[in-house]
């Protein structure tokens, strides 16, 4: 019998009609995982995504996607760290590189920092916002890897501009790591060399900025609340906790007693519960900036001085409220998702409002540039807070002309 009819025969006595499908497994099959876990963490945070989610999305068994990976955070920490340890690589200059003038080398620098940026935006995410998860150990060195990325950017601009104080060097360092980062903490889209253009063209002005002198903070004016405004007293102080510790690690009873309550039952007088607490917090936040650009517009003579107010006031609120404003960067995931919707769109006509002023002042850029230096800008507030506190290097003027430089390109008009 010919091989041929043999496969016949046999396909008759046991019933198949073709040949059976070989499933083999993909050779990139943890690249896969590493490309999906990144995009389900930067989308619901490390706590609201399992094992079981992400093998799902890529249409296996949990059983399959362990024998990768022994737990979640084993592939938590692997791409967080990956990540960090590509961005550190990517600002190691060849060896030519010491013939080159400075400024060739900080351009090669900040070139291949946003390179590796944009191949890796949604786990930057992570290394923005989540990283505080990473055990102690691993976390450390994370930020050793950050502090890698900063100290090679300080060092570059250290020689292109040897008049720079060292305070200067660190505030002009982060304002660069916050604008090319920034593409992470939004969903606008161009294509790669498009905002790899960008990202290089908003780099640029930040590193001849002339930042004014040092001077002590300036007052921030907080208000305070009566023991008897609970429910204003409750969404200070659960904002405080979020910040502190993170939203998925505060517990209702926790809040209580920040507040002085003697129960955790006294909160649902006020609030639903701990994510009606969220979503107060984030239409606050929301409708800060919302509420101020109709007021700015009116009363401005240009748009370039409606924006200047609008940069005004948002480093005013962001300064009164630092832990909303980190608040907000980092636990959106966890509002209620027909909230979410809401403040979506709150958000989205804001930023809007914002890049079409822009555009009646650089009429060179596209409605999508424009809305990425606007979220650019937006990150240096949160970014240089964090980094500096109220430190008077970090002073709101600063702060201010940090964010005109990145929307106008130069500081704004008199």
């Amino acid at each position: 019998m010919s091989v041929d009819n043999r496969r016949t025969a046999r396909k008759a006595s046991t019933g198949d009609s073709a040949p059976r499908e070989v499933r083999r497994r993909p050779k990139n099959r943890r690249a896969q995982i590493a490309a999906a876990s990144a995009a389900a963490f930067g989308a619901l945070g490390y706590h609201g995504v399992s094992m079981e989610d992400i093998a799902t999305g890529l249409g296996i068994s949990s059983a399959a996607l362990y024998r990768h990976y022994p737990s979640k955070y084993a592939l938590f920490r692997e791409e967080l760290l990956r990540v960090g340890r590509a961005m550190t690589e990517s600002v190691e200059l060849p060896e030519e590189a010491a013939a080159w003038p400075p400024e060739r080398r900080l351009r090669h620098v900040l070139d291949a920092l946003i390179a590796v940026t944009i191949e890796n935006r949604p786990t930057i995410t992570l290394v923005r916002w989540e990283g505080r998860y990473l055990e102690p150990d691993d976390l450390t060195l994370l930020n050793d890897q950050q502090f890698a990325v900063l100290g090679a950017l300080g060092s570059q601009l250290a020689e292109l501009r040897p008049e720079l104080t060292e305070d200067d060097t660190r505030i002009l360092r982060m304002a660069l790591l916050s604008t090319i980062t920034s593409i992470a903490d939004h969903h606008a889209t161009l294509p790669a060399k498009s905002l790899a253009r960008l990202l290089s063209s908003a780099c640029q002005p930040i590193i001849g900025t002339e930042l004014p002198a040092e001077r002590a903070a300036e007052p921030v004016q907080v208000v305070e609340i009566p023991d008897s405004f609970k429910h204003e007293l409750l969404l200070r102080k659960a904002v405080e906790l979020f910040h502190e510790r993170g939203y998925p690690n505060v517990s209702v009873e926790d809040i209580a007693t920040a507040a002085g309550l003697s129960a955790a039952s006294a909160v649902y007088r006020f609030y639903r519960g701990k994510s009606d607490l969220l979503a107060a917090a984030f239409r606050r936040a929301a409708e800060r900036v919302s509420g101020a650009v109709g007021p700015a517009v009116a009363t401005a003579a240009s748009p370039e001085a409606a924006l200047t107010t609008l940069i005004d006031q948002y480093v005013a609120g962001s300064f009164a409220e630092r832990a909303l404003t980190y608040v907000y960067y980092t636990e959106f995931q966890h509002v209620p998702a027909e909230e979410r919707t809401v403040l979506r769109n709150i958000q989205r006509l804001s930023v809007e409002e914002w890049a079409r002023l822009l555009r009646e002042v650089r009429p060179e850029l596209s409605p999508a540039e424009a809305r990425f230096l606007i979220h650019a800008a937006f990150a240096l507030v949160v970014d240089l807070g964090r980094a500096f506190d109220n430190q008077p290097m970090a002073a709101q003027c600063r702060v201010r002309l940090l964010m005109q430089v990145v929307l106008f390109g130069r500081p704004a008009a008199a």
